[in-house]
């Protein structure tokens, strides 16, 4: 049988009981490159990459006053780095991993809503209102943050770090695809109204009116009147 291990000696002692005692905290300081080095018989040049890789993935903040510290266990920066890769390599991947992140949400999504609170609920109509206020002023504002709020809000108790990572993972690409800078205005109201039935429906209790409403809503993304993505993203570069 296989099993999977850390892909290099410096992530193996991160992961190891004995390094870590099972409380990978913030606060948790490792020792310098040179003592690695002495302890894991591994020259300083090599773990030096290897440092480099587990800073990427969000594994340790590495700052010159106060060394390398471990972090607390995060899926997203290993999502966002390769999704990143993945989208420069051909933009139509980004659809495929909306269609992951649209069946996450689907599935995930009366766990979600059964843990908000009251708090949560006035959150969520506070940035319905927010957003309604921007699409109906003068000038019209595309209410993108209100929307990734809005989202993050509804699956934010969650926990499951993969799911959060993923999701997260998602709204980053979301915008560098420029997504959150385009869209015809007949979209973007009904993609709101779904929203409001959503909303609606989570506070009064009724989830599996909001669930209705989530998965004709996220439908809509394929719709939308825009030109292609990577057409997007090459007039946001110019």
């Amino acid at each position: 049988m296989t099993y999977l291990q850390p892909s290099s000696e410096f992530m193996q002692y991160l992961a190891s009981p004995d390094s870590s005692e099972n409380n990978q905290t913030e606060t948790d300081r490792l020792p310098s490159l040179s003592a690695l080095s002495k302890e894991l018989g591994v020259s300083v040049a090599c773990l030096r990459e290897q440092l480099e890789v587990a800073e990427a993935m969000g594994l340790v903040e590495v700052k010159p006053r106060t060394g390398i510290r471990r972090l607390p266990y995060t899926f997203s920066p290993a999502v966002r780095q390769s999704l990143a890769y993945a989208i420069e390599l051909n933009r139509s991947y980004f659809e495929g991993f909306s269609d992951l992140r649209n069946h996450i949400e689907a599935s995930f999504w009366y766990q979600a809503v059964s843990q908000l609170t009251s708090e949560d609920h006035d959150n969520l109509q506070n940035l319905m209102t927010k957003a309604w206020d921007k699409l109906r002023g003068h000038p019209i504002q595309i209410p993108h943050a209100e929307h990734r709020k809005l989202h993050t809000c509804i699956f934010g108790r969650l926990e499951n770090i993969f799911v959060q990572g993923i999701l997260e993972a998602y709204w980053d690409a979301y915008e560098a695809v420029g997504l959150n800078l385009f869209a015809d205005y007949e979209y973007l109201q009904q993609v709101w109204d779904y929203h409001q039935e959503m909303v609606d429906a989570i506070c009064r209790g009724d989830f599996n009116a909001g669930y209705r409403a989530l998965v004709e809503h996220t439908d809509l993304i394929y719709r939308r009147p825009h030109t292609a993505i990577s057409d997007k993203k090459e007039a946001i570069k110019s």
